[in-house]
């Protein structure tokens, strides 16, 4: 008997969009090419100085280089959960607490522990590419409901019921979303939790981007807007966006206590604990001293202004502006279906590759986040860099 070289389930996965543009985009500035790439999620800072000399000094320190309770460092735990009672208004104990090795796995082992086959989650759209994947992994169906810039890319009670069904389980909900920026109110979260909570659903929280907002918002989570909705909502959160630690991997996931012992269970066998020395780091970044990151949610702040004023001068480019994340999500509908340098591009991909080889830039088209017509920029890139990078696209598009 014949047996494919690769099952099913894993052929069946998309690489990562963004990670594909990104490396797409380094493998061309590793050839000589002057590429400006607003493709990957990634703070261009450097950890701040502190969380590094954390993990310094726990190289000092033998017991660290020892397998530890895969659920993470007490002390650690601890340090989440008053960080969640501080930023999402819910106490927890530690025991409801699994750090796990970046957000993406704790999204991954949050799917994994509430789907069965043909479960659906609803999936508001835009949405972050790993989502689908990670839910067609658990064996569940992501039902897809989008949201255009005409709704600043939030979905409402009404959209989502059209979409819900008998085999609706879990709803997501990302407020900062990556891609949009978007930041759903108090007054938005709250209808949202309510509703969820009336239809006796689940709920998946991504709380990644939640200390990245400006202009005075606030992110509020949802079990805070409802706090009766707490024991059917997993919490995901990290510190890689933050505190620009995205290559510590350092996640985790917030649940009622039988959720977290099922998805304790499989990181045992998946991962077991998280790297000593990064979770040490973590430990000074949620405790430590918090200026630096300030400044650095300032310079987002600079970059966020100047990326939506110039994308907007580009004609058939409509930007609303982004309140948290640090995603600018340009509709570019009116710009497709004219020649531009020779091409008339009829889909965003088609304009996304237009750009990078006639400009030199590279952006996310929105076929990686939903429906085509769409181009995400990350303005996590240094302020000269970001500023010539719309410039040229200015130039190819003629602003």
């Amino acid at each position: 008997m014949h047996f494919p070289r690769l099952s099913q389930k894993i052929s069946a996965i998309g690489e990562s969009a963004t990670l594909k543009v990104d490396g797409k985009a380094k493998a061309l500035q590793a050839a000589g090419r002057p590429v400006i790439s607003y493709a990957a999620g990634e703070p261009n800072f450097a950890t701040p100085a502190h969380i590094v000399d954390a993990a310094r000094a726990a190289l000092d320190d033998p017991k660290n280089f020892r397998y530890t309770v895969s659920s993470g460092l007490p002390e650690l735990r601890l340090a989440i959960a008053a960080k969640t009672l501080r930023d999402s208004g819910l106490e927890v104990s530690p025991e409801q607490i699994i750090v796990t090795n970046g957000g993406k796995q704790a999204v991954y082992q949050s799917f994994q522990a509430l789907i069965d086959p043909g479960d659906e989650v609803l999936v508001p759209s835009p949405y972050w590419t790993t989502y689908p994947e990670a839910i067609q992994l658990a064996g569940g169906v992501s039902v897809e409901v989008f949201a255009g810039a005409d709704q600043g890319y939030k979905v409402t009670v009404e959209q989502l019921e059209a979409a819900r069904t008998e085999r609706t389980k879990v709803l997501l909900f990302v407020s900062p979303s990556n891609p949009t920026g978007a930041v759903y109110s108090a007054q938005e979260a709250r209808a949202i939790g309510q509703w969820a909570l009336d239809n006796g659903l689940w709920i998946i929280s991504d709380e990644i981007y939640q200390n990245l907002t400006y202009d005075g918002v606030r992110a509020v989570s949802i079990v805070e807007a409802v706090p009766e909705i707490a024991d059917r909502t997993i919490l995901v959160n990290g510190v890689a966006k933050t505190f620009a630690m995205t290559g510590w991997r350092v996640g985790w996931m917030i649940a009622a206590p039988d959720i977290i012992k099922g998805a304790a269970n499989l990181q045992s066998h998946l991962t077991s604990n998280v790297n000593n020395i990064a979770q040490r780091a973590a430990i000074a970044a949620l405790t430590g001293p918090q200026e630096p990151i300030k400044q650095m949610r300032l310079a987002f702040d600079r970059r966020r202004k100047v990326i939506v004023e110039e994308l907007n001068k580009i004609p058939g480019f409509h930007c609303p502006t982004p309140e948290g994340a640090f995603y600018a999500y340009v509709d570019v509908t009116a710009a497709l279906g004219r020649e531009i340098a020779g091409v008339t591009p009829t889909t965003s991909l088609e304009l996304a590759d237009l750009i990078l080889s006639e400009a030199e830039v590279a952006a996310v088209p929105g076929e990686a986040f939903g429906p085509s017509g769409y181009l995400r920029f990350s303005y996590a890139l240094g302020d000269d860099a970001l500023l010539e990078g719309i410039q040229r696209i200015q130039r190819l598009l003629g602003a």
